[in-house]
């Protein structure tokens, strides 16, 4: 069994639950963060081991492969679950009925699928690149465009009407195609448009052919037929949609004076920044001195807002104001969670008993 290969389902143990995640490439490293964060951790005793294991998720086994290579096992069954980029995913798979996409923005690994042209091209559009096309046609020299994803660059070629075209697929550095001749333009993910410029291309305007950044996928019949691995799911969805909520929020504690809780409520939405989540928590403070006139205040705000946040607070009289991170805000069942059950109970309703 290859390592950076497709997990055969024979291997699996009876029971065994299984997540893949990228074992090389730009989304290895920023996915280990993500679990961490989201208080899933993964332990890996050897780094050159393609197994690990989730302390947090007793039951589930861990596999590194290439991002490329993940929706394929999520699809056959070889692996429960799978995070790895959206793009490879609609490539891949493009709606296909075996996988279920859980999570489609984990917000990170963000980067587009684009199609870029020579700076020297007179063209900026995707209207202007069908003129162009067009015209080669004619002359019998269609268009050569080098991707990596020939099935979305593909569909999104024809969608804009252009006659005739032909795809170079090839896993090397796309952006010397041009310049070395064996393709017009590329379409290829880009995050900033750095390495696009360095070798004289530019970004067709409307040439953004996919928005993606790294995903959440689980093959819909294990998720149907095996409780255990619906459990799993249900407790990943939580947990990211917690942690993403909570996200550029910051937890404020503070003490003040007032008459009652309502009386520090009512000072509290004076202020535009001090109405936290769902409205503030105020609570008594209980001292050993006869001093029943303090309250404690906990808010919950906004990273961008914070600053103005104390600034309002100290103004109406809080003190000793305590800032501190928030890891998780869990919902009552994230909108989220309803959606994966709506999709599951939509597919058995559409099979034949």
């Amino acid at each position: 069994m290859q390592a950076h290969g497709l997990w055969q389902p024979g291997a699996r143990r009876p029971g065994e639950i299984r997540i893949a995640l990228p074992s090389k490439g730009r989304l290895e490293e920023p996915t280990l963060a993500f679990l961490a964060a989201c208080g899933l951790a993964v332990e890996k005793t050897n780094p050159r081991q393609y197994v690990a294991r989730i302390p947090a998720l007793p039951g589930v086994t861990v596999l590194f492969q290439r991002a490329g290579d993940i929706p394929l096992s999520v699809r056959d069954g070889g692996v429960d679950f799978g995070i790895t980029g959206y793009d490879v995913v609609m490539e891949r798979l493009d709606h296909d009925p075996n996988v279920l996409i859980l999570h489609e923005a984990l917000h990170y690994g963000h980067c587009d699928l684009v199609l870029a042209v020579p700076e020297s091209w007179p063209v900026e559009t995707m209207e202007e690149l069908a003129a162009l096309a067009q015209s080669r046609a004619r002359e019998g020299h269609p268009l050569r465009i080098a991707t990596r994803f020939p099935h979305l660059v593909g569909r999104f070629l024809q969608e804009h009407g252009i006659p005739a075209f032909q795809l170079v697929v090839s896993e090397g550095t796309l952006e010397v195609a041009p310049s070395i001749g064996y393709a017009d333009l590329i379409a290829d993910l880009t995050t900033t448009g750095t390495t696009l410029h360095d070798n004289r291309l530019k970004p067709l305007r409307d040439g953004i052919i996919l928005h993606a950044q790294a995903c959440l996928i689980a093959n819909r019949k294990a998720l149907r037929t095996r409780p255990e691995v619906l459990a799993v799911a249900r407790q990943l969805v939580e947990f990211f949609e917690a942690h993403l909520r909570a996200e550029g929020h910051y937890m404020l504690f503070a003490n003040m004076r007032g008459e009652s809780a309502e009386a520090i409520a009512r000072r509290l939405f004076t202020q535009t920044d001090l109405g936290g989540l769902q409205g503030p928590t105020i609570s008594r403070v209980y001292v050993r001195e006869e001093d029943p006139g303090w309250f404690a205040i906990h808010i919950i705000v906004r990273k961008d807002r914070l600053n103005e946040a104390i600034r309002q607070l100290r103004a109406i009289g809080g003190s000793g104001v305590v800032v501190a991170p928030v890891t998780y805000i869990f919902e009552e069942e994230p909108p989220r969670w309803q959606r994966v059950l709506d999709q599951l109970r939509e597919a058995e309703e559409a099979s034949p008993s």
